[in-house]
């Protein structure tokens, strides 16, 4: 749902959540370019310090760009940057959390900056950041 400043309050939260499978890492590996063997060679991934084919680290991040251009403030919403500290790998099957939180309202200048989470099945965190957003009038 779409939400201006006026409606919007330090500590306002919104998530969407998303399981990662195979195809979306070779869907990302496409329209991104980056075919890493980290993410799309087994063998390869294998002899890597994850032992295992994991999926980008931005494609997790775009999870966040859903929460923010779908949810809150949603759509009309421009992202103006992001800060991002990637913690622990994400594996093909990890059911992903993205969570955003309102920390701050700078309302003469129409801009809120956002906690920028991504947790995993097991509430680990995997990305922490935070973000500029200048949310629709």
């Amino acid at each position: 749902m779409l939400k201006t400043i006026d409606k919007i309050q330090v500590g306002d939260t919104a998530s969407f959540t998303k399981t990662i499978s195979e195809s979306d890492v070779y869907m990302y590996a496409g329209i991104s370019g980056d075919f890493n063997p980290a993410h799309i060679n087994a063998v390869e991934a294998e002899k890597g310090m994850f032992k295992e084919r994991i999926a980008h680290g931005m494609l997790t991040a775009s999870l966040i760009s859903t929460v923010l251009g779908c949810h809150l403030p949603g759509p009309g919403t421009i992202y103006l940057s992001q800060e991002l500290s990637f913690r622990k790998p994400v594996r093909f099957g990890d059911t992903i959390e993205a969570k955003v939180e309102v920390i701050e309202r700078i309302e003469e200048k129409n801009r809120l900056i956002l906690r920028t989470t991504c947790t995993n099945q097991h509430g680990e965190i995997v990305i922490d950041g935070k973000a500029m957003v200048m949310p629709p009038k």
